[in-house]
């Protein structure tokens, strides 16, 4: 009579533990799906099945956890990464040993070593997940291939490496001719959800200021009303 409690008590967990299990495989599926991706090339032009089923099969997922490398100095920048979820900063650490960010990605952003990536060389610059982090990323061959079958997207990336490249001589544009206040005013026009989800040495360091500074700058805004 003892044996019957062991054995629904056996089956009992396992049935839980394949439960959990279950349901974590379900929500990674969602998570891990191509969908993000999808409705954010809708949003630009509408595609047709092909197209759609190149995009799954083409872009794969990837997590990163937080403070874990999606790329190092020195490294070819094979990857193009588009933020289904998270926070990743490009960054490149000077002779000094000073950290410089160059740019936040975070969701529906896209981020890479655009030199490393289409000149095939190692790269000067560094990726990290600032945020545990998942991908929907494609490799640069892959892209190339997704161009000739599907020749949309060669005007689709060809427009968002346009605006990367504009928004890169914009910010080199503010480092030299704005004031700190006026950098840091932009950085809240173009990142308004980091303002409370990164840590102020990232945005300082972003702005190209000390977080002292940078604290100042919050308070006389403050005082301004």
């Amino acid at each position: 009579m003892q044996k019957k409690p062991t054995v629904t008590l056996i089956l009992f967990i396992f049935e839980a533990k394949t439960s959990r299990k279950i349901f974590k495989m379900i929500n990674t599926a969602n998570l891990t799906s191509c969908q993000p991706l999808l409705d954010y090339f809708e949003k630009l032009i509408p595609l047709k099945r092909e197209e759609k089923e190149l995009v799954e099969a083409k872009f794969h997922p990837h997590t990163f956890a937080k403070k874990q490398f999606v790329l190092q100095q020195g490294k070819i920048c094979d990857h193009f990464d588009f933020v289904v979820k998270g926070c990743l900063r490009l960054f490149k650490v000077d002779e000094k040993g000073d950290y410089h960010v160059f740019q936040f990605a975070t969701e529906n952003y896209w981020i890479l070593d655009l030199t490393s990536f289409h000149k095939r060389i190692p790269s000067t610059l560094n990726i990290e997940a600032l945020e545990d982090t998942l991908v929907l990323r494609i490799t640069h061959r892959d892209l190339l291939d997704l161009y000739i079958k599907a020749p949309k997207f060669d005007r689709i990336f060809r427009v968002l490496l346009e605006n990367h490249f504009m928004q890169q001589q914009e910010r080199i544009g503010q480092l030299f001719s704005s004031t700190a206040e006026e950098r840091y005013l932009s950085f809240l026009e173009q990142y308004p959800h980091l303002f409370n989800r990164i840590p102020n040495t990232q945005i300082a360091s972003y702005l190209g200021i000390t977080p002292e500074f940078l604290s100042k700058i919050r308070k006389n805004l403050q005082s301004k009303g």
